[in-house]
């Protein structure tokens, strides 16, 4: 008994802990950092003192303690098993303590909180609903696979229970359990449908939020809670047409956050069903009109309502109703709704073009605004809205809004003025005029591609070209430290050197130039310190140009370019000394060599050329003749972003190839002579090339032998046409059905097949890509993998536009060798512009016919 007594004269000799408010006064009087980390220091040696000698009493005090040297960013997870200590004791002031600290100091990677999974078992059992509320915020904060297996039942009992207390938490611990495994969602789909007629906002909140993630997480699932929308179309009406309750009353708006909720759920549920979207159209029209919009709240419901609307298969005022609302908050005085507004009018603009369309003087408006933000998206919008009625008063607006721009929107929109102008375009002298009206408002910022296809709309624009020049030179007299403009300037002044002296110039008065004017002002840009290396190689080629076209200069373009022979820059240097050995030794070729340039082939594949407005030039009959030559566009292929289609477990792909761009043929079956291998012009015949690499087209004169036969897109169902082989070629068409591979914002793409009669391993796909939107689908691009027991060889597709309405396809032959006879998965990826918008998409296709591989 006398080591028991000394025991305990010990222990209450031992001063008791310093309360957390002491503390929390001590840590705040330290005047250094080095002082404070000296407080933390000794106070945590003390805890872990009491933590060994099993101090019960304090345990609680210290804990408390330690958590708040933890949110100060100091060690304390030797605190970990005390806490797991604590929910084991039976006063709730412990447990809170306990439970407050597991969610501070642990997490499911720590292999600890598995020891708390008994005890929080028994707590959720507990009579208090205190403590069960604190086991069920705990397990929702840091539970693992594990546990949440182990304890799910127990949630399940407790979304039966009728304390609607616990009904809502155990509703957001069951929402967390389901996020971490989905597999047990099964077991809360019958206990989450009758919480939405609890009487509890709270629990309905709870119980919105749970069947949305289910939903989400589950296509089945979404399936069946889809009979659900009546009744919470019903709960929505009753909060709308409920009178005032302190209760859940904010701003004049009954509990704004529980519709929130209710519309984002009818967003999922109603997206790609009709019947749903039926059913909640009215109840969504009512909201959009009944509600508040002078407060917040109002404003958050409307938007949830605007991207419901907008999401299902609504009717169509309906979506003018939402546009509306959208049109409203753009005169909204906050800089938020504002700019949530055009953001959302972004998306919406591609699927319903007219209604936004109504309210671009505001849009237009928002390009004044004071605020970067909503000058970028109001931007991206007016680029969208652009069309072919509107493009003048439109480009007018985005031209004001470049010479006032800051630098970081010049490029940006002289890039897009340039899209624009070259898809909608009323005429090519507009089109030139507002070019160079870009080019002198956006000065440096000009992108160098931007340069490229102005140039190249120049060197077609036959008819324009003493007007072109005339203004160009007149723009550089008045200022030539714009680098684009010189360039541009420099190049059609090389070109047309001689029209810019004749001084033939109709409907506006000629400027008279004459030979050394013009070489004194390109003398003076090459001496300018304000270009660069790249402008000033463009004014010496220009000065070369001129040396064929001027009669009376020729001794002063020598001596402009005599310094340049032993320039620094080799490419000045090198057309310098090029320019006096030609003169010298092949003076006979200069002419030839320094001629004008031919038309030039539009390289741009990303523009819908709009050759409506093609200068016209009436010749002496009265006959009206096209003047520029309409270029062809031939179809690219995005062979970058092809690897973007392996990432997800194809197991390796073979390799892609590209299609094949053929001046024979540009058809989906234009290069049949690539792909049997044969050389007409040997006469002999080749061994087939193989279809997993690509095959180099043999020399062969400009004709098209295939005429006739194979020249336009690939024949299918009831169509047969003669093969080079033997035999027609659709024997085994009708045999196969097709599939339909993609459907999705009005594109469908569809696959017919076609076995080849030259190796029985391979078949020929024949994709078919319609549009059943009213817009144009441009740059249409489709690229597509394969795993590696597969070869795979994409063909030339037919073009790249798809016209709307169903009006038109785009046709393209894929050839696929299967010589394991192995069922057939392949990913693909869309590219496209619709109205402006650029869309992305990837899949995979796994559903092809049995018959193909037979």
């Amino acid at each position: 008994m006398s080591i028991l007594q000394t025991i305990e004269e010990k222990l209450a000799k031992m001063p008791a802990p310093i309360r957390l408010k002491d503390l929390i006064r001590n840590i705040r009087a330290a005047r250094t950092a080095a002082d404070e980390r000296a407080v933390i220091q000794k106070e945590c040696a003390l805890i872990r003192n009491n933590f060994r000698e099993e101090d019960n009493t304090y345990r609680c005090r210290n804990v408390a303690k330690l958590l708040y040297i933890h949110m100060l960013g100091f060690p304390a997870h030797f605190g970990q098993l005390e806490c797991l200590k604590l929910i084991a004791m039976p006063k709730y002031t412990d447990k809170r303590i306990g439970y407050l600290g597991i969610t501070l100091l642990l997490d499911e990677r720590h292999d600890v909180h598995l020891l708390m999974t008994n005890s929080m078992k028994n707590d959720m059992n507990h009579t208090n609903q205190y403590i069960v509320g604190q086991a069920l915020c705990c397990l929702g904060g840091v539970c693992s696979t594990e546990m949440s297996r182990d304890l799910a039942g127990e949630i399940e009992k407790l979304l039966k229970t009728s304390n609607a207390y616990i009904k809502k938490k155990a509703a957001l611990c069951a929402l967390r359990v389901v996020r971490k495994v989905p597999d047990l969602m099964e077991m809360f789909i019958p206990a989450a449908r009758p919480l939405l007629n609890d009487k509890s906002h709270g629990v309905q909140l709870t119980a919105v939020a749970l069947i949305t993630e289910m939903c989400e997480l589950s296509p089945d699932t979404l399936h069946h809670f889809r009979k659900m929308v009546p009744q919470l179309v019903r709960v929505l009406k009753n909060l709308i047409m409920s009178g005032y309750s302190p209760e859940h009353d904010v701003s004049g708006v009954s509990d704004p956050f529980l519709q929130v909720k209710i519309l984002r759920l009818l967003r999922i549920l109603g997206k790609g069903d009709p019947d749903s979207s039926e059913a909640m159209n009215d109840i969504l029209a009512q909201v959009a009109t009944n509600t508040e919009t002078s407060k917040n709240v109002g404003n958050a419901i409307l938007y949830e309502t605007v991207l419901t609307i907008m999401d299902i298969k609504s009717e169509s005022g309906l979506r003018v109703l939402a546009v509306n609302i959208l049109g409203r908050f753009l005169l909204n005085n906050d800089k938020n709704i504002r700019y949530v507004a055009l953001n959302t009018l972004l998306k919406t603009v591609s699927a319903d073009l007219n209604a936004v369309q109504r309210h671009r003087s505001t849009i237009v408006d928002c390009l004044r605004d004071p605020d970067i933000s909503i000058k970028k998206r109001a931007v991206e919008l007016c680029f969208a809205l652009v069309n072919s009625t509107n493009i003048r008063s439109m480009v007018k607006e985005l031209i004001f809004f470049l010479d006032k721009s800051d630098p970081e929107f010049k490029g940006y929109a002289s890039s897009n003025i340039f899209i624009a102008c070259e898809r909608h375009s009323p005429n090519k002298r507009w089109h030139i005029d507002t070019m160079m009206r870009v080019l002198t408002a956006a000065g440096n910022y000009v992108p160098d591609d931007s340069v490229s296809s102005l140039i190249q709309m120049i060197s077609v624009s036959n008819t324009l070209h003493p007007y072109i020049v005339q203004k160009l030179f007149q723009a550089i007299s008045k200022n030539y430290t714009q680098q684009p403009l010189c360039q541009v300037a420099a190049w059609c002044i090389g070109e047309y050197g001689d029209v810019l002296l004749s001084g033939d110039v109709e409907e506006d008065e000629p400027v008279q130039v004459t030979e050394a004017e013009v070489c004194n002002l390109l003398e003076k840009m090459l001496q300018s310190t304000s270009l660069n290396q790249v402008t000033k190689e463009y004014v010496l080629q220009a000065i070369l140009k001129l040396s064929t076209r001027f009669t009376s200069s020729q001794e002063q373009i020598q001596t402009i370019l005599t310094p340049f022979s032993m320039s620094l820059d080799m490419e000045l240097q090198q057309r310098s000394v090029e320019f006096f050995a030609l003169s010298r030794s092949y003076d006979h070729m200069r002419s030839g060599l320094l001629e004008r340039m031919p038309p030039m082939e539009n390289k741009n594949k990303d523009m819908e050329i709009n050759t409506n407005g093609e200068v016209l030039d009436e010749t002496e009959n009265g006959e009206q003749l096209l003047n520029d030559n309409q270029s062809s566009i031939a179809p690219t292929s995005e062979s970058n972003g092809i690897l973007d289609l392996l990432g997800g477990g194809l197991g390796g792909s073979s390799p892609v190839i590209t299609p094949i761009n053929n001046k024979q043929d540009s058809s989906s079956a234009g290069g049949i002579m690539d792909l049997l291998g044969l050389d007409i012009g040997s006469g002999d015949m080749q061994e087939p090339a193989a279809l997993g690499a690509p095959v180099v087209q043999p020399a062969m004169p400009e004709i098209n032998l295939m005429d006739g036969l194979l020249g336009g897109p690939v024949q299918t169902n009831n169509q047969s046409s003669v093969n080079l082989l033997g035999g027609t070629m659709n024997d085994n068409a009708l045999s196969i059905p097709p599939i339909t591979a993609y459907e999705r914002n009005g594109i469908k793409v569809e696959f017919k097949f076609e076995k080849d009669n030259s190796n029985p391993s391979v078949v020929n796909i024949t994709l078919h890509a319609t549009n059943t939107t009213s817009n144009l689908v441009s740059s249409f691009i489709f690229q597509a993998a394969v795993p590696k027991t597969f070869q795979l060889q994409l063909m030339s597709p037919s073009g790249d536009t798809i016209p709307g309405g169903n009006a038109g396809e785009v046709t393209q032959l894929i050839k696929v060798a299967n010589p394991q006879k192995q069922p057939l998965r392949m990913r693909y990826k869309l590219s496209y512009s619709s109205n402006g918008m650029p869309f992305n998409d990837q899949g995979e296709v796994s559903n092809f016919p049995q018959s193909i591989y037979s």
